[in-house]
């Protein structure tokens, strides 16, 4: 018994020996296995960052060209900034002093847009590209010459006076004495034949035509004629120019017979809801109707009158009479007569009138 006992141990220490190699075996294997991995995952990241390392430094590279060329594009940037950011500040200190001085912004615009007719109407300011295939005028405005008694002149740039000095009258102005009115050198009168009512649309003869008229006339003034319509279709267009006609047709009218074609105050004025196409062509119906009868049609208006209810580009072949009260005059296009002033003093007429530059005889032109 003692032997076989003996046996069974030293068999079962065989097997424990063998087993423990065994395992000590697979321990082995599955270290070496995982130190090979080991040492296969750090080269694999030794590669990775030699390679990361490559394309970083290759990156790098192509940054450092990229960013060559948008630090040129950069400069050039910076200087075009710079440029504008002083043309800014400079836009900004002639806006602050010329408000600070008193000068109204749309002064202070037209200057900044001098590409631009610069119009302020109903509350805001409206930019109108200078047009090429318009008429220009081509005075010299320095050639307007502002005098002491606050009348202005046109000249040759010398002492040389090339304008023609003239008034416009009407009821308002009530009984002129003129034979006083012709020792102020006045050398033309525009006389209002009348209006359209603007509620009613009714004609109306101003109720002291026939008196300046016949008293300008008789002299030795030239006259013109004048009538503020509110025409709002071309049949009454054509109605007013032949009302005007036929209380004219009896006196010798050497100026041009003038459309006075203002804006209405009122919301309730009947032309208050107008398009410039329907003011157009009722001043187109009146001038051609002027004009037919053998008298030189003529428009009278201020800014908003010919850029905005007006279309310029339909007018071209009438006669400009243009109403801008401040120095120098500012219209690019075509004009024959600036009125200047409504405030003028004359001798013969009590209170304020209106006073006229023009650089065009008509009395001549209608002989």
């Amino acid at each position: 018994m003692a032997n076989k006992s003996a046996r069974r141990s030293r068999r079962k220490q065989k097997i424990n020996l063998i087993t423990n190699i065994i395992f000590s075996l697979i321990t082995l294997t599955a270290l070496t296995g995982c130190i090979v991995l080991l040492l296969q995952n750090y080269s694999m990241r030794n590669q990775s960052r030699e390679v990361l390392g490559r394309l970083e430094e290759y990156e790098s590279r192509q940054e450092k060209y990229i960013y060559t060329q948008e630090d040129l594009e950069a400069y050039s940037d910076s200087a075009a900034l710079a440029a504008l950011e002083q043309g800014r500040q400079e836009i900004l200190t002639e806006l602050k002093s010329s408000v600070s001085s008193g000068t109204a912004t749309v002064s202070v615009l037209r200057r900044l847009y001098p590409e631009d007719v610069v119009v302020y109407a109903d509350g805001g300011y409206n930019f109108f590209p200078i047009l090429d295939t318009l008429k220009k005028n081509d005075y010299v405005y320095d050639n307007f010459t502002l005098q002491e008694n606050g009348e202005i002149v046109y000249t040759n740039g010398d002492q040389t006076v090339l304008s023609l000095k003239g008034i416009d009258v009407s009821k308002h102005q009530g009984r002129i004495n003129w034979k006083k009115v012709a020792g102020e050198d006045i050398s033309y009168a525009f006389i209002r034949a009348g209006f359209r009512g603007s509620s009613e649309g009714k004609l109306v003869e101003d109720e002291y035509f026939q008196d300046n008229i016949e008293g300008a006339l008789a002299n030795g003034i030239d006259v013109g004629i004048y009538f503020y319509t509110q025409a709002m279709t071309v049949e009454e267009a054509e109605e007013e120019a032949e009302f005007v006609i036929d209380l004219i047709k009896d006196y010798d009218v050497t100026y041009p017979v003038v459309l006075d074609l203002e804006e209405s105050t009122s919301s309730s004025a009947r032309t208050a809801n107008m398009t410039q196409e329907e003011y157009t062509k009722a001043a187109i119906a009146f001038c051609e109707k002027i004009k037919e009868a053998g008298y030189t049609p003529m428009i009278y208006g201020n800014l908003k009158t010919f850029m905005i209810m007006l279309d310029l580009k339909q007018l071209e072949d009438y006669e400009k009479w243009f109403a801008y009260y401040d120095v120098p005059v500012y219209f690019p296009y075509a004009f024959s007569i600036w009125q200047y002033s409504s405030k003028g003093s004359i001798k013969g007429i009590e209170g304020d009138v209106d006073l006229n530059v023009c650089m065009k005889d008509f009395s001549k032109q209608s002989q």
